[in-house]
């Protein structure tokens, strides 16, 4: 552990993170690395995280998409244009295991905080920038963001595909917090590296190439092969009958996949000579060729029944059924509740806030209790006297507009 750092439990506990991230893609990974204990420092350019004025108690800079996504950390505004800011910033990285930042790196360059000025002062830096496209290819230093980035992998195109409606955007930040999450497993091996070698690096995670996997994953299909042995797109994800099922009551997720689902569902409806009289039903393959018509099949068997009659239906076998919730409903989730999922963690300036879990549970080094998102600037003094920074030079910094509170 670092001699200045306040005690933190969980399994990264001693990893201290310089987070230059703003908006979604990097706050998701540095928050993970709260979650499990790492000191998150988020410095914030004067005016703070553009989304922290986003939504409600937005006009007080702590809007829900920020709380939700800044859990666990510290908040230091600096401005690193100012020289007087960039050379704090330079004393925060001398204790520091992680710099994250997600401003394109001709920008990181321009401020003289490229990997190869940090390295030749701390060789022991892991240096991580999230940003739109590899360095290595055309598109590098255009601009991205999680709309563009859906776009370029072609992700409206599956939506219209499945729906039968116009290209869309998933209507979520998916690509942000994809990158997100694959950025934090990458940090995390990044410091394992580390404790073989000793020494830092730089990684860079561009969205488009770590999403693009992702997507193709499922719908490179036919084209797999060389030469292609069929077309682009997984059937069963496109079909326009993969949706919840409509009951006579509301709606249910009830996935029939193996042989032994469908031998399962057509006897508790009465036809279990289909499975082998139809050779649409013959094997997987025959199934996936014939996705939208058996979900039709299905949907119109479901559409018979309610809710509960078709859980009672198909109790005991191994077909998943699972009533759909909403956004008001999940918040009632039983099983939520059983493990207290959600929680209210108080802040001190905006009051209750809901809190979810952290969404691992470890038997050794479980994280300690959250900690709420801070305010901009809330812990600018106290960051840098733990850096050794004294009164009259933080006062100085505060009086040239170098350093916020």
């Amino acid at each position: 552990m670092k001699p200045s750092e306040p005690p933190r439990a969980g399994p990264l506990s001693g990893v201290r993170v310089i987070d230059m991230t703003a908006v979604f893609m990097g706050p998701s990974a540095t928050q993970m690395l709260a979650d499990l204990g790492a000191d998150v420092i988020k410095v914030e350019a004067p005016g703070g995280d553009v989304i922290r004025g986003i939504g409600p108690q937005g006009a007080q800079g702590l809007g829900p998409l920020f709380l939700g996504l800044n859990r666990n950390k510290r908040s230091v505004v600096l401005d690193v244009k100012h020289p007087e800011g960039k050379q704090a910033l330079l004393d925060l990285l001398a204790d520091a295991d992680v710099l994250t930042y997600n401003v394109r790196p001709p920008a990181m360059r321009r401020l003289g905080l490229d990997f190869e000025t940090l390295a030749a002062l701390y060789p022991q830096l892991i240096y991580v920038g999230m940003f739109g496209f590899s360095e290595r290819g055309r598109y590098a230093g255009n601009a991205a963001f999680d709309d563009l980035i859906q776009a370029a992998c072609a992700l409206p195109q599956a939506v219209a595909l499945g729906s039968g409606d116009v290209p869309r955007y998933v209507p979520f930040t998916l690509a942000d917090r994809m990158v997100g999450q694959h950025a934090f497993g990458v940090i995390c091996a990044a410091l394992y590296a580390r404790e073989q070698t000793g020494v830092g690096q730089r990684v860079d995670v561009p969205m488009f190439e770590t999403l693009l996997p992702q997507v193709l994953g499922d719908h490179l299909y036919g084209q797999t092969f060389v030469p292609a042995q069929g077309g682009f797109g997984y059937p069963r994800l496109l079909s326009p009958e993969r949706r919840p099922y409509a009951t006579r009551d509301g709606h249910v997720c009830c996935l029939i996949y193996t042989d032994q689902q469908w031998r399962q569902f057509l006897n508790a409806i009465g036809q279990p000579e289909a499975f082998d009289t139809d050779p649409r039903l013959a094997n997987i393959g025959t199934r996936t060729r014939h996705i939208t018509e058996l979900y039709q099949w299905v949907s119109d068997e479901i559409a018979q029944r309610s809710t509960a009659e078709l859980q009672a239906l198909l109790s005991g076998t191994d077909i998943p059924v699972f009533p759909m919730h909403t956004f008001e409903s999940v918040l009632g989730d039983p099983h939520l509740q059983d493990i207290g999922f959600f929680n209210e963690l108080e802040h001190p300036q905006v009051g209750a806030v809901r809190n979810t879990a952290v969404p691992s549970e470890w038997s050794g080094t479980p994280p300690g209790p959250a900690t709420p998102a801070p305010r901009a600037g809330e812990h600018s003094r106290s960051v840098l006297r733990e850096a050794g920074f004294d009164d009259t030079r933080i006062n100085a910094l505060l009086a040239s507009g170098a350093l916020r509170e």
